[in-house]
């Protein structure tokens, strides 16, 4: 009787949903849309979703929010606008509950439910404010991500999982010591406000999805989320590094073993150098007995 095929030789190649997500990644950071990257993630739990079905629901939204705006509002106006839209008249909001349902970073499913983590709700609230003129950008503030509004005097800082409130220094300085602990100035805070680029916030949601699956002991679905970390950010060695530990684990031993050998290249003096070297060895037996 035949053997069951490896994890590594049932790889499928990538489909159409992955080769859009590389195209529109490696052009110009400006022309990346958040929301259809988003849902082309999200196309790797979902592999008949409808791209342009769901974009066409996000941009109907935006036109009943148009409806809503004056041209003379101003940005404080058209930030309550959004806020009411969004919150109070939809119902979007978190779902603190259930953290780390997969649901959450997926797009489609926010869209339906209504409820996500901070980066898909505040991707939507970035798509939706930046149609009715608002100058938003993404902040991937430690402890969770961020919006903000450039304004004449400065910026104004959003919170889309919490209603879309604004937050003033001392509120961020609350958060930062919550998540890091110790003395937060000013000048620290307005170093973590830098705004995130488009590719940026998609690799933050990536990550996010990783940590999801791997918190679920999702190997074979952590996988392709860092194939895309990969693409996106190729020189980002700890993602190799996990990449080589995800294929170890699903007993694909000659991928493992390149992974873990350029970690080393590039890094030969790397915190777990060690650990990597044994994997190889391990791995190099392995690989053998394939042979």
């Amino acid at each position: 009787m035949a053997s069951t095929p490896s994890f590594e030789t049932q790889r499928r190649p990538a489909d159409a949903m992955s080769e859009r997500l590389r195209k529109i990644v490696s052009g110009p950071d400006e022309d990346i849309s958040l929301a259809e990257a988003a849902l082309l993630i999200a196309g790797q739990a979902y592999p008949d979703l409808n791209v342009a079905g769901y974009l066409s629901r996000i941009e109907e939204l935006a036109h009943r929010l148009r409806l809503r705006i004056a041209e003379e509002d101003s940005i404080p106006d058209r930030i309550s606008a959004l806020n009411q839209f969004l919150f109070d008249d939809l119902g979007f909001a978190s779902n603190s509950g259930d953290y780390y349902d997969p649901r959450n970073s997926f797009l489609n499913e926010v869209l339906e439910r209504r409820t996500g983590i901070p980066i898909t709700l505040s991707v939507i609230y970035m798509e939706l404010g930046r149609k009715i003129g608002l100058p938003l950008h993404g902040v991937s503030f430690p402890g969770h991500f961020l919006v903000k509004c450039a304004v004449p005097d400065g910026a104004v800082v959003l919170d889309p999982y919490s209603g879309g409130i604004s937050l003033g220094l001392a509120d961020l300085q609350k958060r930062l010591r919550d998540a890091r602990g110790g003395e937060v100035s000013r000048a620290i805070v307005a170093e973590l406000l830098v705004s995130a680029s488009n590719k940026e916030i998609i690799v933050r949601l990536l990550r996010n999805l990783k940590a999801i699956y791997l918190r679920g002991h999702n190997p074979d679905r952590a996988l392709p989320i860092v194939d895309w970390i990969i693409a996106i950010m190729p020189e980002e060695t700890l993602e190799l590094r996990d990449r080589g530990m995800l294929y170890q684990e699903l007993e694909c031993p000659r991928a493992a073993l390149a992974d873990f050998e350029q970690v080393l290249k590039r890094s030969p003096a790397c915190e777990d150098a060690d650990d990597i070297r044994r994997r190889i060895i391990e791995l190099r037996r392995a690989a053998s007995r394939l042979n």
